[in-house]
């Protein structure tokens, strides 16, 4: 039995000890105590927020259990009761809102009043100062890389009432390498340092299952791509239940009293400590915080929508999977309901007020979702211009229909109209939210800083990670370590990886070209000047090019470690990749590793191609990029064997001994792309290496037909 084998045991059998010994009847008698004195406090306090408020009578919510007589809906035909929401750019006068002046002054303010009054509650003026205190420093791994971890308490202030302690509970992860401040997305559901045990993440809804993850988790995605990542615990902050409103942030803020019908509840509080958090890594070296994101699923999906609506520091958001009092339309009746939320099982989310819109008998009568001054619209409106991502998953796996997927896409269609008005992209769709349809699974809208995406799993955004942190790097402009895997997350380059895909099976490929737009061009069908000057240099050869254009070392990495070589089996592959990676700062030393991430790639999957490294090409947009290629093709060079990796380097007829082009061989313009005369240069040192690897070229071609940009196409 190995070192590993007997640890593993030795800890299964410690837990299921644990748990034998959790199941005795003394303790199994005191949870069962402790959870009555939960339900009675929490119904205590809940019938004092409805005489507060005159309520007689609360709705019943609707079950999520489908053979139940009060079972939620699930007909789209009687779904939306009341079809009309607020508008979002329209004054409480009726007058329209036509600047970003009035957003922000007029606009912005009345929706957050109503939201604060009605919905979720009003931060204290009083509330407590946090200090903050490193309890714990360390060097560990996630995953493969190593990182400095801290774990802090931010001990509130509770001079006034000794009483209640609150100490919120939060670790900071960052890479040991990174050589600057580091973006980093904090993450509701636990604080862990790296190879303790993963906290909750806010729990399962009703017909929701736990799925095993197939990607890496979110930690070391973030980690591998030069991100830090923050854990904070919300029940640090403020118990998730009705009963601990007298105590957490709120009771000591209340001395321990009931609340006021608009004081915040605990998706406030939540989100509230989650702002503490972010003063603290305002002050930490390693963090640029300017570059901080919030996320969360679940309960905790709400919390992270909330946070990133109230406080305009944090500059992203990964919305997972949050339904009734997150991204669901209120006024929507599927699944989940206004009158789950005023039950008293999550009545402790939102602000007492918010029980009135669940009242059937009252003494001001009745109230409705329709009766709401504001919706999830203008909630995720309030994140307006900046980075917010809405994710669900399938209920064939566990994202359970109660959450109600098409509500929160109308809720993303319905905010468009703020994220143009402040200068973003939106979706892309029309602002008609009553007829647009969610995209089908796994259709990525991630052109905007509005996005969206419904991936395959179940009640987690695990999947979407690998598509949020890519789309975030771009609109942050943060370049992570040039041999990490990144997709692209714009449409066009989804399209153009689909063809590829399909590209390499319409024909025999002897001759695989790789890289960048440099060598898209070349052979693509929207530069037909180029592609016959291709055509003229390499029939007979079965060449066909794989480039796509802008990708980094990180998207063609991802490229071939997502099938566009699988199977292809080419007996030459030429690579031209790096000058992007100059072009958004990267040092010749993570170039240089990227592109020998994909070499080593390359002869995983296709072990008997020799790879024709091709020394980046010069370009005199900036001049301090020559001097970073020049370097970097220094050390490319030492990746050749002179057998199965070759060095090809032809900058010597692109360039002088200075690195000024020479005339006529690239774009004048651009001062990157090669003209004819560039690519020539190209082919005249390349056929050489063919005729004696292949012979000489046949009388036919069997190479696949030439691709060209998807977007070519519309222009």
């Amino acid at each position: 039995m190995t070192n590993k084998q007997i640890l593993f045991t030795i800890t299964a059998a410690a837990t299921l000890f644990g748990q034998q010994q959790a199941q005795t009847p003394e303790a199994l008698a005191q949870r069962q105590q402790a959870q009555r004195e939960q339900q009675e406090k929490t119904a205590q306090d809940h019938q004092n927020m409805m005489q507060q408020l005159g309520i007689k009578a609360l709705r019943p919510g609707p079950s999520g259990t489908e053979t139940a007589p009060n079972h939620a809906n699930y007909d789209e035909a009687t779904a939306n009761p009341y079809p009309k929401l607020p508008d979002v750019l329209t004054l409480k006068n009726g007058q329209k809102v036509t600047t970003a002046d009035m957003w922000w002054k007029q606009r912005r303010p009345e929706i957050i009043e109503d939201f604060e009054r009605e919905v979720l509650g009003r931060v204290p003026k009083n509330a407590p100062k946090i200090t903050w205190t490193v309890k714990e420093t360390a060097s560990a791994k996630v995953g493969s890389q190593p990182v400095n971890a801290k774990l802090l308490v931010g001990h509130a202030d509770n001079s006034v009432f000794p009483e209640i302690s609150v100490d919120i509970e939060m670790v900071v992860v960052t890479p040991a390498n990174a050589t600057k401040p580091v973006p980093a997305m904090m993450m509701f559901g636990g604080a862990r340092m790296p190879g303790a045990p993963l906290p909750g993440r806010g729990g399962l809804p009703k017909g929701a299952a736990a799925q095993a993850p197939s990607d890496p988790p979110a930690t070391e995605q973030l980690i591998a791509d030069g991100w830090g990542y923050v854990g904070i615990n919300p029940t640090s902050v403020q118990a998730d239940n009705g009963a601990g409103l007298t105590k957490g942030i709120i009771g000591l803020v209340n001395k321990g009293q009931p609340r006021k019908p608009d004081d915040w509840g605990s998706l406030r509080a939540w989100a509230w400590g989650a702002s503490r958090g972010l003063d603290y890594l305002e002050t930490d070296k390693d963090i640029d915080a300017k570059k901080v994101g919030i996320e969360g699923v679940s309960r905790y999906g709400k919390a992270a929508l909330v946070t990133m609506a109230f406080d305009q520091r944090f500059a992203v958001v990964l919305i997972g999977s949050s339904g009734e009092g997150g991204a669901k339309l209120h006024r929507r009746n599927w699944g989940e309901a206004v009158e789950n939320l005023t039950g008293s099982g999550e009545y402790h989310w939102m602000a007492g007020n918010f029980l009135k819109y669940g009242a059937s008998d009252a003494t001001f009568g009745s109230m409705s979702p329709g009766d709401l001054p504001v919706d999830a619209h203008e909630l995720i409106a309030l994140c307006a211009p900046r980075l917010t991502f809405v994710s669900y998953g399938v209920p064939e796996k566990g994202d359970a229909k109660w959450l109600d997927h098409q509500g929160s896409y109308m809720a993303a269609v319905a905010s468009q109209p703020v994220f143009r008005l402040l200068g973003a992209k939106d979706l892309s769709v029309s602002d008609d939210y009553t007829k647009e349809k969610m995209p089908a699974v796994n259709v990525s809208i991630l052109d905007g800083q509005l996005a969206w995406r419904q991936h395959d799993g179940g009640h987690t955004d695990g999947p979407n990670w690998k598509y949020f942190i890519p789309w975030a790097d771009r609109f942050l402009h943060h370049t992570g370590p040039a041999d990490n895997a990144l997709v692209r997350t714009d449409k066009n380059s989804n399209i153009a990886h689909a063809q590829l895909l399909e590209k390499k099976t319409k024909g025999q490929i002897d001759v695989y070209f790789e890289g960048d737009s440099i060598t898209r061009r070349w052979g693509a069908t929207d530069y037909p000047n180029l592609l016959a000057n291709w055509n003229k240099n390499f029939t007979g050869w079965n060449a066909a090019d794989f480039g796509w254009g802008a990708d980094t070392t990180q998207n063609i990495l991802w490229r071939l470690k997502n099938g566009e070589l699988d199977g292809v089996n080419p007996k030459v592959i030429v690579l031209l990749a790096g000058t992007n990676n100059i072009g958004n700062g990267a040092t010749a030393e993570d170039v240089t590793r990227g592109v020998e991430a994909i070499v080593n790639t390359m002869r995983e999957k296709a072990p008997s191609a020799t790879i024709v490294l091709t020394a980046i090409f010069p370009r005199n947009d900036k001049m301090e990029y020559q001097r970073e290629i020049e370097k970097t093709n220094t050390s490319l060079a030492k990746l050749s064997d002179g057998r199965q990796v070759r060095f090809l380097d032809v900058n010597a007829k692109l360039a002088n001994h200075d690195g000024k082009l020479v005339d006529g061989m690239m774009n004048a313009k651009d001062k990157l792309h090669p003209e004819l005369k560039g690519y020539q240069i190209w082919a005249d040192a390349l056929k050489p290496v063919f005729t004696e690897l292949l012979g000489a070229p046949a009388k036919e071609d069997h190479a696949p037909p030439a691709t060209g940009d998807p977007s070519a196409i519309s222009r």
